[in-house]
């Protein structure tokens, strides 16, 4: 496929922008390019073309199954883009008077309302941009709590060995030490390991649950009562919301701030470098530090402040405003018995499909499952040569996007599989008969799963070589 550098003839244009019609301002020549702007030069045609053909290349959800394990693929409802749409939530500029966009603020306070009551806690900042990013906003508002007090000497973070890897990058981006403990044969916290980590250094906790082998763990609020007792905070990593939302809350649990991504659990899409959007949730003693945009309602109306001892920004304004507007449609669409049902529908379709593979493919952890299941492919592996990346691309060949490959590294040649609330009986079983077929592939002939995927655009790559050598700019000069 060419790029888009590549198509196209000198000369070559179309008229999709209208004219312009203010006085063009040239500027200082200190500012203006010295060389050629690179612009490709295409027709209307050829520039409709060109991105059908990128579209073609890409799998995602309205493509087929897409059970990327940890990530929440869900279906996103139209009526969220019908509603981000709106020119009155479109139309704006974030530095209006407050009285000229009053229903934007109160689509602000009404969001952080729904997810504050969802996630069992006081408060809630919108303006983290992604998981990652609330990630790092939380560990602030812990670092930020224990200075206050006096306690700025915690600067361990005890995290998982099954964690994400953001959560220990998070940590060291902000000055916090990582005490890694391991988990038990269960894929749950080892709690005497835990006892053993905490102490006087302790600043926290970093945990998700259900955890990212799909367990929810049986003893968290023995977990959450340990690090408390030993002056730590706890920090609820919300990727797997999905499987408990309208269920049980964080807060309840005993959590005191969470990040939430509303790209996953909340139906705003997701995957292409975004955008997304990572809410951060708090109990009312962490409230005061909170960033970005606080929304109050005074005699006169809605405005905007900032809390009390803000850390400051993490990002501008409001975050990224019409994420949030799609996420809040979701939670109204779905209402106080549908957010519940949507979960427990998640943790249905999960199971159902882990009881259709386990007679044979192998379940790490072969308990009731949450929102998803790990398999381990080792022995397969040994028997037949066929890895966890083969059965991956082979399901290329089937029109199923592959699940989350060997993560969490606690599990050798892992697939992890999120089928999701929004799929249905009948796309589930079709799911699970190619994955069967596979598993016979395996014994049977090993080597059409070493050469697929054979029906995809491109075959398959060189990994390695992409990983320490990629082309990361378009040479013009080549």
């Amino acid at each position: 496929m060419k790029l888009v550098f590549e198509r196209g003839l000198e000369g070559q244009f179309q008229k999709i922008m209208p004219e312009c019609d203010v006085p063009v301002y040239e500027g200082s020549d200190a500012f203006k390019r010295e060389g050629k702007l690179n612009l490709p030069h295409l027709s209307e045609n050829e520039l409709s073309r060109h991105y059908t053909e990128i579209a073609k290349r890409v799998h995602g959800v309205n493509d087929g199954f897409y059970p990327l394990g940890s990530c929440t693929m869900k279906y996103n409802p139209k009526i969220n883009e019908d509603m981000a749409a709106l020119t009155g939530f479109t139309g704006i500029h974030p530095l209006q008077p407050t009285y000229s966009v009053q229903g934007c603020l109160e689509a602000l306070k009404v969001t952080e309302e729904y997810l504050a009551e969802i996630a069992g806690m006081d408060a809630v900042t919108l303006q983290p941009a992604a998981g990652a990013h609330g990630e790092f906003t939380g560990l602030l508002l812990i670092k930020k709590y224990l200075e206050s007090i006096g306690a700025a000497e915690r600067k361990k973070i005890i995290v998982p060995d099954s964690a994400h890897g953001t959560n220990p990058a998070s940590a060291v981006m902000c000055g916090f030490e990582i005490v890694n403990i391991p988990s038990g044969e269960d894929g749950c916290v080892d709690l005497e390991a835990l006892k053993k980590a905490v102490g006087p250094d302790t600043a926290g906790l970093m945990l998700t649950n259900p955890n990212t082998v799909g367990v929810f763990d049986k003893n968290i609020l023995q977990i959450t009562e340990i690090v408390h007792e030993a002056g730590g905070l706890c920090y609820y990593d919300g990727a797997n919301l999905n499987a408990v939302m309208g269920v049980v809350r964080p807060g309840d649990m005993g959590f005191d701030c969470i990040h939430i991504n509303l790209h996953k659990t909340f139906s705003t899409p997701h995957g292409g470098g975004g955008p997304g959007s990572g809410p951060v949730g708090c109990k009312a003693f962490l409230a005061k530090y909170l960033p970005g945009i606080r929304v109050a309602e005074l005699e006169e109306g809605l405005v905007a402040g900032t809390a009390e001892e803000t850390m400051g920004n993490v990002k501008a304004f409001g975050g990224n405003f019409l994420v949030v507007i799609k996420a809040m449609t979701y939670i109204m669409t779905l209402g106080r018995e549908g957010i519940p049902e949507a979960s427990k529908n998640a943790v249905l379709n999960a199971n159902y499909m882990m009881s259709r593979l386990k007679d044979l493919y192998t379940m790490a952890y072969d308990v009731t499952c949450m929102h998803e299941f790990v398999m381990t492919l080792d022995k397969l592996h040994k028997e037949t040569g066929i890895s966890a990346l083969d059965i991956a691309k082979g399901l290329l060949d089937n029109g199923i996007h592959p699940p989350t490959m060997y993560f969490p590294l606690i599990v050798h040649e892992a697939l992890m599989i999120e089928p999701t609330e929004t799929e249905s009986k009948e796309s589930i079983d079709a799911a699970v008969e190619v994955f069967r077929n596979l598993y016979h592939m395996a014994y049977e002939n090993p080597e059409a799963l070493h050469e697929a995927p054979t029906k995809t655009p491109v075959r398959r790559l060189d990994e390695v070589r992409a990983a320490r050598t990629p082309i990361l700019k378009y040479d013009f000069n080549a």
